[in-house]
């Protein structure tokens, strides 16, 4: 059983290790944002965005949990960020943090709720949840601004480096770090023992559990923890953007990360970023060249993407990464 055991556990470690092809898509994400300052703004939706589509790959890809929902957290996060400011907790790291935690905290709570019933129940209760948070902060706008929304003011980080419109480049930088040190503890806990027993648990239920596994603890672990990384990203919109309004808990937003998935691939903590650049990339283009129909070209490439099969994105590029930096493709 020991020889086993160090087996596994060697195994588990030469996994954990970061490959050429990891390292050089990070290197090129900085060098990315400093060699086209210009395009920062889209590099910085386009990384939110990805840390987004993350949190819900934590637990679609991973746990085999749908929501039409995700938005809910997002929403939390952003409007956590921009009240703290609003009561002078201005610097952006400490509000990230705190906006991050109560995310988790709405995730944690709401988690016994989603994780009963069928896949449709949850869809339903998802939607739900992030409907209500969105009509709750409609109706409180002494705190939240109702339909006119917050506008926030930070302070430089450190410091010495501003974000927001007036520092686009440096927001770029400070979400890309956000979205680096998200990634490395998801992919660490990805390739954990816990991260192997959930995807036991959206294999098989029943043999998890039948090999001693509990199921309700480890969901409603992951859930929170994809709740604090959506809240993180709502965290970055209000701080990059310096505005927060009610479209953050909009279905699109949800919607969006959903076909981020499905263009990228989940269960492959690469495809939320990848999906969430072509996405943004794609919708850009295209909205400029036919404003009035930009929706319907992306509606055909989804269905092509769909008529496809398997043969997604996110699956060929993982294909071109060393074996170790896969996930495990559902």
């Amino acid at each position: 059983m020991s020889g086993e055991a160090a087996r596994i556990s060697a195994h588990l470690t030469r996994r954990a290790r970061w490959g050429a092809g990891e390292i050089a898509f990070w290197i090129g994400l900085v060098a990315l944002i400093f060699v086209a300052p210009s395009r920062a703004l889209l590099i910085n939706e386009i990384l939110i965005a990805g840390l987004f589509a993350l949190s819900l790959d934590l637990i679609l890809g991973y746990a085999g949990i749908i929501s039409l929902g995700h938005a809910a957290f997002f929403g939390v996060g952003a409007y956590g960020a921009a009240i703290l400011a609003s009561h002078g907790i201005n610097d952006p790291i400490v509000g990230l943090v705190i906006a991050s935690l109560i995310a988790g905290l709405v995730g944690l709570a709401s988690a016994p709720l989603v994780l009963r019933g069928s896949d449709l129940t949850r869809l339903m209760v998802t939607l739900g949840i992030c409907l209500m948070l969105g009509e709750l902060a409609n109706k409180n706008s002494w705190a939240t601004g109702g339909a006119d929304g917050l506008s926030l003011e930070l302070t430089p980080i450190f410091h010495l480096f501003p974000i927001g419109f007036t520092g686009q480049r440096n927001a770029a930088l400070y979400s890309l770090a956000v979205l680096f040190l998200l990634f490395a503890l998801a992919r660490r806990i990805v390739q954990s023992p816990f991260g192997l027993s959930l995807r036991g648990l959206r294999e098989n239920r029943l043999r998890a559990g039948a090999l001693g596994i509990s199921a309700p603890r480890r969901l409603i672990a992951i859930y929170a923890l994809a709740a604090v990384y959506a809240g993180a990203a709502g965290a970055l919109v209000a701080q990059t953007t310096q505005i927060v309004s009610l479209d953050v808990f909009d279905f699109h937003r949800s919607a969006d990360a959903l076909l981020m998935l499905i263009i990228g691939g989940t269960g492959f903590l690469y495809g939320g970023i990848i999906g969430a650049a072509l996405f943004i990339a794609i919708k850009d283009g295209l909205s400029t060249a036919t404003p009035e129909y930009w929706e319907f070209w992306i509606g055909l490439l989804l269905v092509a993407l769909v008529l496809a099969g398997r043969e997604r994105i996110g699956a060929r590029i993982a294909g071109l990464l060393p074996r170790r930096a896969r996930g495990s493709a559902a």
